[in-house]
């Protein structure tokens, strides 16, 4: 991830399942990161992290909602940039390619503006404000 985060080039990532483990994070790292609807993105499985904290992986829903793990939840958060709808009609595939490809191009497009120095700030920039951060010294 650290090598990842020094690249000079452009990084597009885009989560269209489950985004999980050590991979989520390098995801994580990217200029951008895209995730289809209906997929989640975490470090740890729902089942793993009920394990964890209840030393029960049967309360692994009770989990996964704390967990913020959805498409919805982290864009709230800033960790990923857009959320690509995922219909449910018939052609759903291809739907969804041509989102991929027109966001894909989209951030292309707007990365091809910038210098490596821009890049590796920008991406740096995005990273330190992912999420929420409560201050316990107040």
């Amino acid at each position: 991830m650290f090598e990842m985060a020094r690249l000079e080039v452009p990084i597009i990532a885009i989560v269209i399942g489950e985004g999980s483990s050590g991979g989520a994070l390098a995801l994580g790292v990217g200029n951008k990161v895209l995730m289809i609807e209906n997929a989640i993105y975490s470090i740890l499985s729902p089942e793993g992290y009920s394990s964890i904290l209840w030393k029960d992986s049967s309360r692994y829903k009770e989990a996964a909602e704390k967990m913020k793990l959805t498409a919805k939840d982290l864009y709230e958060l800033n960790i990923i940039d857009k959320i690509i709808k995922e219909p449910t009609s018939e052609g759903a595939f291809e739907k969804i390619a041509n989102s991929m490809k027109k966001e894909i191009k989209s951030s292309i497009s707007e990365m091809l503006k910038m210098d490596k120095e821009q890049i590796v700030e920008q991406r740096y920039n995005k990273f330190r404000n992912m999420g929420e951060y409560i201050n316990l010294d107040s």
